[in-house]
């Protein structure tokens, strides 16, 4: 009964710990230090397989999500969010469809690509102190919320090409938290029924699993938000950028 309440994935302390740990990590992630929780998505899918790992993040990242939104609500950013959205569902929906046949090893080798060209792109632009706005090109808008709401279906893994789309636009650290939080919400739930009634990835048993989560999750997003306080906007911008580059690497790895 114990192991059942404990347990109800049957899997060993370490894979329990692990996910435990993840789950911290994705809160961290949530709470302020944006592009963390990538490092999670390779050993997720490590420890529980790809599609399967996918329907087991999907709530914790709500609930982070949820928890973010609530502390930093009031710098949102809603304009950004109404952009992409659009842009998004087309994305999802044929991430759905081919999400079964698709080696989503090769889709995250293209994003990985992508990533590292744009980041080259805004460094560059940095670097002799011009200004890029992806948000003002609607293609690039449109292009960033397509790909947005593939990878994300397909492995989790938006997060730092709609994080390097926020960073372009310059706006402020509880900005930038804010406004990813309430879009990551937004597109995180519109997963939910694909997860449950077409992948089968998402069950009473994984939900279960989820719960149990909480505490690292809640743990998480206070201590991130926490650290994020005592970071400057500028440096702030720059380990973003940092996270971003290292997190298309990890999506490089097999």
């Amino acid at each position: 009964m114990i192991e059942l309440l404990l347990n109800p994935l049957h899997v060993s302390p370490f894979v329990w710990l692990a996910t435990f740990t993840c789950a911290f990590i994705n809160g961290l992630s949530k709470g302020g230090l944006k592009g963390l929780g990538m490092v999670t998505i390779p050993a997720m899918v490590f420890l529980y397989g790809g599609m399967a790992s996918t329907g087991l993040l999907l709530p914790i990242l709500i609930f982070s999500d949820m928890l973010a939104f609530r502390m930093y609500r009031k710098s949102a950013q809603w304009s950004q969010v109404k952009k992409l959205l659009p842009w998004v569902l087309p994305g999802l929906l044929i991430a759905v469809v081919v999400g079964k046949y698709i080696h989503d090893g090769t889709f995250r080798d293209i994003i990985a690509v992508l990533i590292i060209v744009s980041l080259g792109i805004l460094l560059f632009f940095d670097f002799f102190g011009k200004k890029i706005n992806l948000s003002q090109s609607p293609v690039l808008s449109a292009t960033t919320g397509f790909l947005g709401g593939f990878a994300s279906m397909i492995g989790n893994a938006a997060g730092p090409i709609f994080n390097l789309y926020l960073l372009s636009t310059r706006i402020s650290k509880n900005s930038f938290i804010a406004t990813g939080a309430i879009f990551f919400l937004t597109l995180n739930v519109l997963k939910v029924p694909f997860h449950v009634f077409v992948w089968h990835s998402i069950t009473w048993p994984t939900f279960h699993m989820n719960l149990l989560m909480i505490p690292a999750i809640v743990a998480g997003v206070v201590t991130g938000k926490k650290i994020a306080s005592y970071i400057p906007e500028k440096t702030f911008r720059y380990l973003v950028l940092i996270i971003i580059a290292l997190s298309a690497l990890l999506l490089l790895v097999k």
